[in-house]
């Protein structure tokens, strides 16, 4: 690709990268003991130093946030020292790399958790659906309802798994608001049922993942905190409701007093109304990242980068099969195809194997 914007250095006050194209966060379900990332992590990672930046997968802050069986968390010294590894190896191969934290919530199954752990959320209400487990498919599991000193706490969780990942040598954290996990699920009216301030108008729904990113900039800075949506994904049995346009407008107004990194916007859904996530991507003030089938769109995703300088793109999907992806846009090469059946299974196959040119 001659004369790529894609491909140019991005340059911005509070995120500088050697081109516009992130690695979007993907679980692998690779921390097979205790939830810690290991050596095939840190190979896989760092074979995909070549993205402007890495997004790790969702990582847990707490027991309680593990939902996805052999998924990583950041809580323990061993995770923090497993993902310093990972890390340490991406920065010796010219990478930049984020954590992203999130709290599964609802979205789990006792089955997943350590122990001592347990199923919280906004309300309890049990999404619709099953999730996979290590004794095969179990339906969703009904939640606890969190108390003001659940919802204090989960937040001081966030806040610790930040430090840690700074501590960790990390970037920066994305705080996960997305794909049916907590954040969501306190911002959507179909989970979220209270009546206390944290629950009822679009300000209250705001109000929890609000007070996460104002806590976890006091920490970090703002500079080194980007957040990720999906107001249209019905993942993890999301609601689609008339009010979601108000709902994140209101989220945005407030996101622009908090100096962040990024706002991540994961365009995938159904009725999404024309030029919404355009609109939203304009309220900000800050650096957006597009995602939503740009590896397969290198045209529109070209469009979206040079129609402003705040705008980068992630690609998700065709980063699992192909490590050296940025080169493959470079020449123009064709995509190596990802392996459906070992997607989430334990080991190297599908994971570390695939060729690169």
């Amino acid at each position: 690709m001659k004369d790529s914007k894609l491909l140019s250095s991005f340059d911005s006050k509070n995120l500088n990268l050697k081109n516009h194209i992130v690695m979007a966060p993907m679980t692998r379900a690779r921390a097979v003991v205790r939830n810690t990332p290991n050596d095939l992590m840190t190979k896989y990672y760092s074979m995909r130093a070549s993205a402007g930046l890495i997004i790790t997968e969702g990582t847990a802050p707490s027991k309680n946030g593990v939902g996805s069986a052999n998924m990583p968390a950041i809580y323990t010294n061993e995770q923090i020292n497993g993902w310093r590894d990972v890390v340490n190896t991406v920065h010796e191969n010219g990478g930049k790399i984020f954590l992203q934290i999130m709290h599964a919530g609802r979205s789990a199954h006792e089955l997943n958790l350590p122990e001592g752990a347990e199923i919280l959320g906004p309300s309890a209400i049990p999404a619709k659906g099953e999730i996979f487990t290590l004794e095969g498919l179990k339906p969703m599991s009904t939640p606890r309802e969190m108390t003001t000193t659940d919802i204090e706490q989960t937040q001081e969780e966030h806040v610790q798994a930040a430090k840690n990942a700074i501590d960790a040598g990390f970037d920066g954290v994305e705080i996960h608001a997305a794909n049916g996990y907590l954040g969501q699920q306190f911002l959507n009216k179909g989970s979220n049922q209270r009546t206390d301030k944290y629950g009822g108008s679009e300000e209250n729904r705001c109000r929890f993942i609000i007070e996460i990113l104002q806590k976890v900039a006091k920490a970090i800075g703002g500079e080194k905190t980007g957040l990720r949506i999906s107001p249209y994904n019905e993942f993890n049995d999301m609601a689609i409701y008339d009010e979601i346009p108000k709902t994140y407008e209101n989220l945005i107004m407030q996101l622009n007093t908090l100096n962040l990194a990024y706002l991540h916007m994961a365009g995938t859904g159904r009725n999404i109304p024309d030029g919404f996530f355009d609109s939203l991507a304009k309220k900000f003030n800050n650096n957006v990242i597009f995602n939503g089938g740009y590896g397969f769109n290198l045209p529109l995703a070209e469009k979206v980068v040079s129609s402003s300088d705040r705008y980068i793109i992630s690609i998700g999907y065709p980063f699992i099969a192909n490590p050296d992806l940025i080169d493959r846009i470079r020449l123009g090469v064709e995509y190596n195809e990802a392996d459906q059946n070992t997607l989430y299974t334990p080991g190297e196959d599908g994971y570390l194997d695939y060729p690169t040119l």
